[in-house]
């Protein structure tokens, strides 16, 4: 349930709401905007008897959220979430994120390397696995801590902020340290003990879809860390497997419009995932930004034949530069303008 404040309500009033929801025994989350306050009430499965709130001085309109996903959902707030990785890095306004880097943190000389040149090419975020799920146990898993210092130690040389993936709890809490946002992967979408720890994390969250989830499974998923108390989550759509075996997945475009239309959480696209085949992924990313997607996660390497995962759909440096520059005047024919990199510029079109 939402209860929407009048315009100009005062705090004592915004106050006697919160006090009056905690006293039902529920949870009182207020949210100020830019035009009045909501205050959402947390907690409850059903139907709330809202009348003893109605009643209250500064009280507009008491809203029944009619979604299962409350708190992420456009009834709960109309406006666009705007997360903040870094300073100057924000996911879901007007500037498109480009997100870069490769699966795996192999090397400190592999990492910096990576961190340079997607920089260079105008990447805003670094991603690299320290910690790999593998659908073999006998694939290379990741260096673990040792992995994510690399990856600090890229940040400091290059400004990027990081974006990695934390496995189990242990994990997340080394990510909250080390990293700047904490990607949960598709296999751990519905890991709800994992969700609900991230939830209590002072750090973003960038939640991938998983394999065979509808998109309002994902939803949920993002409840999980909404209701936990961290409203910072950044949906992924990295593409559901299908019947088809031409490609590694299938990116499902479509869920870009339609997440944006359900939630209120910033929405950005994985192709690299999405096919699995290097070729394919600029034309998908392409395709992502013009869908809408607030930004995209790309693997790129400096030498992918001899990466220790995905080296298949890791794109060659040259191939991401020239990726970077196609997706500007895409970004820019939408309203919208690409981040910039660490010491550059952005330029929104006029």
């Amino acid at each position: 349930m939402l209860v929407v404040m009048r315009h100009g309500a005062s705090q004592e009033e915004i106050d006697a709401v919160v006090s009056v929801i905690e006293e039902m025994g529920y949870e009182a989350r207020p949210m100020p905007g830019a035009q009045r306050t909501a205050v959402g009430l947390v907690g409850n499965d059903g139907r709330v008897d809202a009348s003893r709130i109605e009643a209250l001085s500064g009280v507009a309109q008491v809203i029944h959220v009619t979604q299962p996903y409350k708190q992420v959902s456009r009834e709960w707030r109309p406006e666009n979430t705007v997360v903040t990785i870094a300073p100057g890095v924000n996911v879901g306004g007007d500037e498109v994120v480009v997100i870069a880097g490769p699966c795996s943190v192999e090397s400190e000389e592999q990492i910096v390397a990576a961190a340079r040149l997607v920089r260079d090419a105008g990447a805003t975020c670094l991603r690299g696995g320290a910690f790999k799920p593998r659908s073999s146990p006998y694939s290379f898993q990741g260096l673990g801590k040792r992995g994510l210092e690399l990856l600090a130690l890229a940040r400091q040389e290059t400004g990027l902020a990081i974006v990695t993936e934390a496995m189990d709890e242990e994990g997340a809490e080394l990510v909250a340290e080390y990293g700047d946002c904490i990607q949960i992967g598709a296999r751990n979408m519905q890991n709800y003990s994992l969700l609900r720890f991230v939830g209590k994390l002072d750090k973003p969250v960038l939640l991938k879809r998983g394999l065979a989830a509808t998109i309002g499974e994902l939803l949920l998923s993002a409840e999980y860390v909404l209701a936990a108390g961290n409203p910072n989550v950044i949906l992924c759509e990295r593409g559901v497997r299908t019947f088809d075996t031409v490609t590694r997945n299938m990116l499902d475009l479509t869920a870009i419009p339609i997440v944006q239309g359900m939630s209120h959480l910033p929405i950005i696209a994985d192709p690299s995932h999405g096919t699995g085949i290097r070729d394919k992924v600029i034309p998908m990313a392409r395709a992502a930004v013009a869908a809408g997607a607030h930004g995209i996660l790309v693997e790129v390497h400096p030498n992918p034949e001899r990466a220790l995962s995905d080296g298949a759909q890791s794109l060659y440096p040259e191939q991401f530069a020239q990726l970077v520059q196609e997706l500007r005047p895409i970004a820019g024919a939408i309203g919208r303008c690409l981040a910039p990199a660490p010491g550059s510029i952005s330029t929104l079109p006029v």
